[in-house]
């Protein structure tokens, strides 16, 4: 189970303020207790997927699946500063991604530690992880 806290919230919050699906899903987040897990099912349910596999797993196998777009470089050095803004509105362009899940998703990525998170991708590209 991955966790975040109020503080982490409440850092979100401030970063994405003009975003209402986001503050939305923060809200669900709060009522989940900080369980990303969790509200990541209970967005992919409301955005019509259907996960059948358990939260933890189902969360973090979207990560991956997303892992070539989020440690792109361009969007690195953002995440590596705990800034989310400039990465949401990227993933929100693409049509095939589940909008409702930025959020979580990326507050995710962000616990794992963003090079951990990358260094499967680096490996494999030859990207040396920078910073």
């Amino acid at each position: 189970m991955t966790k975040v806290t109020a503080k982490e919230i409440a850092q979100f919050r401030s970063q994405l303020a003009e975003d209402p699906i986001a503050m939305e899903t923060l809200d669900l987040i709060e009522d989940c207790e900080g369980d990303l897990e969790d509200a990541a099912m209970t967005l992919a349910i409301r955005s019509g997927q259907e996960p059948e596999i358990a939260n933890s797993e189902w969360l973090e196998d979207l990560a991956k699946r997303w892992r070539s777009v989020i440690c792109q470089q361009e969007f690195r050095d953002d995440l590596l500063n705990d800034s989310i803004s400039s990465m949401l509105a990227h993933l929100k362009t693409m049509p095939t991604f589940p909008g409702m899940l930025a959020t979580p998703l990326l507050m995710y990525v962000l616990k794992q530690g963003v090079n951990n998170f990358c260094e499967p991708l680096d490996l494999v590209t030859d990207n040396p992880i920078t910073s």
